[in-house]
């Protein structure tokens, strides 16, 4: 996700943080002691970091209908949960997720947001429960529902259905991921979080019920089949695949889509001259009935508006496949310097993406403007803001579309460990925006929070002397607003940046990442997973960086402190280490670069770097090239 709110850069935390932190003692029996993971290795995920030999996942399929009135604002829905218990025990209790809850005017999350909430809704409004056609006791808690069951659901196997039929008040733009704003010509609605949705149950905690406070998501996969009934006169965008054109679109609409699935430039769809002429809708007055399907995902959203332009192109994945790039946005939008380009830019990052990390898995997506939920993302939909301008709607439209690997494919449990999912995501940006159209909006290097043209590792230090800033490894609700763009995105993205450039390289990074991608679709790793799965695969003992990057937030400082004929004496005297390269210049001012590799300093606080060739050294610095975040760069160099 990315807000649309004033961005806090880390040279704001400069001057809220506490950048003249004391050094700490470099010790290397703290820094290289035995790392303990977070979730132990057992029978169901193994030390190699792959699911072990009884590794389980539940499952659950998803019938839905719900009818959008955008006079009243309501919604009105019913949805049918088929859930798969897979697990090794049985279960009296099914738990459900009501994030429309959280507008309530006593929701827990109005505590933990800074302020309590002045507008609000009545939540979810439910109207029955039902398990095999009868009526179940349920339990409401703020966020979460609990539902009775009458007969437990058998381990390994077992299924049971629940019906729920429920309706709710629309919250306002203040939904922040679920709402609706004006338009020119008329409201949009971005609809997510719209139906009741199962937790997860696992083999952590059992159920997984963190309550919606104000961070994201965890949920089960399944097959979804959902039925959305608007006015006639009004467009929907749903995740997955629309299923009955004949019934919603115009022969012509039908006929262009046919046309851009195979183009590679931009159709039109739907013209923003024929956005208020009746005729680019196949009946006027009364309400149509738009079905989707989508397969194999863990939630869907959609958008909804008279006011939509519509445009699409071919998505070209690799071993052939196809995909639709489309979006919708309204009139005020329309421009090479607006959402003209947005397709380009939608099919450009799904086809890097792609091809670099994991093929795209659905058949459509979806960019889609508006302004009450913009900068949100959902498994083949994304929504961004209406007024973002090109360079800013290319990083948004990246950044949300490339929540499909994280964590909508890769399913990272959002609520607990935000930096599997922002910091992943963050991460694979830098190498898209260097890709598109040959970096015409690179280079992307400072997590999209830092002054322009700042060098990322020296944006990160002011977060790295922060005594107050929080290590990556908390709960996602834990981190202040503050420090949540600065560490859950930046500080998570450029680890995994140093992991690859300067750590393991980009020869072991790479395959390493894509086996993790791979081994955790469409289900739930946990950090300790993704720790033994890149140890294992890239060949390299990382347990030093999982403490000092991720476990805490230490900080680098490494200086040159004597040359003596032909040794360097090198110091580390911060807590975190990293390798580093040291260039020595000798008299005749020809340079050599020496590794010099972490294990330098698993007994050593001061190291002598003998420098072969008999010449005479007269300048020697330590990370020349301006790579590792090194908080003071004024001993690097000697002589002074």
């Amino acid at each position: 996700m990315k807000t649309s709110a004033v961005r806090l850069s880390l040279a704001a935390i400069a001057l809220i943080g506490t950048l003249g932190a004391s050094a700490a003692t470099f010790d290397p029996r703290e820094v290289f002691a035995p790392f303990v993971y977070p979730q132990p290795v057992n029978a169901y995920r193994s030390g190699s970091g792959m699911p072990g030999p009884l590794f389980w996942q539940n499952r659950a399929d998803y019938d839905l209908a719900a009818t959008l009135d955008p006079v009243a604002n309501t919604m009105t829905g019913r949805a049918t949960i088929h859930y798969t218990n897979d697990s090794p025990d049985a279960l009296d209790v099914l738990w459900l997720q009501l994030d429309e809850n959280r507008f309530t005017a006593d929701a827990r999350g109005n505590f933990t947001a800074g302020k309590t909430e002045k507008r609000h809704t009545d939540g979810f409004r439910i109207a029955s429960v039902t398990v095999g056609g009868k009526a179940a006791t349920y339990v409401v808690s703020d966020t979460r529902m609990q539902v009775r069951l009458p007969e437990a659901v058998a381990a390994r196997g077992g299924k049971v259905s629940v019906t729920i039929a429920y309706s709710y008040d629309l919250p306002g733009d203040f939904g922040g991921r679920t709402g609706f704003a004006p338009s020119k010509n008329g409201d949009i609605y971005e609809m997510a979080q719209w139906y009741p949705r199962m937790c997860v149950y696992d083999d952590l905690r059992g159920w997984d019920t963190a309550p919606y406070l104000n961070s994201e998501f965890y949920l089960e996969y399944g097959d979804f089949d959902y039925a959305i009934t608007v006015p006639s006169d009004m467009i929907v965008a749903g995740s997955g695949e629309l299923v009955n054109p004949e019934d919603v679109l115009t022969a012509t609409q039908r006929e262009r889509l046919a046309k851009a699935r195979e183009s590679d430039a931009t159709v039109m769809i739907r013209t923003p001259e024929e956005v208020t002429q009746a005729s680019s809708r196949p009946k006027q007055g009364g309400t149509l009935t738009w079905k989707f399907r989508m397969r194999n995902t863990r939630d869907v959203a959609f958008g909804a508006s008279k006011a939509y332009v519509w445009d699409a192109a071919r998505i070209n994945l690799p071993e052939g496949r196809k995909a639709l790039a489309m979006s919708v946005y309204p009139v005020e939008s329309v421009g090479e310097k607006g959402w003209g380009r947005s397709t380009e830019y939608l099919k450009s990052s799904v086809e890097h993406f792609s091809t670099k990390w994991y093929p795209y898995p659905y058949p459509v997506a979806i960019n889609e403007a508006g302004s009450a939920a913009s900068g949100m993302e959902y498994p083949g939909i994304v929504f961004d803001p209406m007024k973002a301008p090109a360079k800013a709607l290319h990083m948004v439209t990246a950044h949300e579309i490339g929540h499909t690997w994280f964590p909508m494919i890769v399913g990272s449990d959002e609520r607990r460990n935000a930096w599997m999912d922002e910091g992943f995501n963050t991460f694979i940006d830098v190498y898209e925006a260097d890709a598109f159209n040959h970096g015409e909006f690179a280079p992307k290097r400072d997590g999209e929070y830092a002054p322009k043209g700042g060098n990322p590792v020296d944006e990160i230090l002011p977060l790295l002397a922060d005594a107050d800033a929080p290590p990556l490894l908390i709960g996602a609700d834990m981190v202040k607003e503050k420090y949540r763009h600065p560490a859950t995105y930046f500080k998570a993205a450029l680890g995994l940046v140093l992991l690859r450039e300067e750590i393991i390289g980009p020869e072991r990074f790479d395959p390493a990442f894509r086996k993790y991608i791979a081994t955790w679709a469409y289900r739930h790793p946990t950090p300790s997973d993704f720790f033994r799965l890149m140890e294992s695969q890239a060949g390299e003992d990382l347990s030093w960086f999982w403490r000092g990057w991720f476990a805490n937030n230490w900080q680098l400082d490494m200086a040159v402190t004597a040359i003596d004929g032909g040794t360097v004496t090198v110091e580390n005297r911060d807590r975190l280490v990293m390798p580093a390269t040291l260039r020595v210049t000798f008299d005749d001012r020809t340079t050599r670069d020496i590794r010099v590799p972490v294990e330098t300093w698993q007994q050593h606080t001061s190291f002598g770097v003998s420098v072969p060739g008999g010449r005479r050294i007269v300048r020697a610095e330590i990370d020349p090239d301006h790579r590792i975040p090194d908080r003071d760069r004024s001993n690097n160099l000697w002589p002074r």
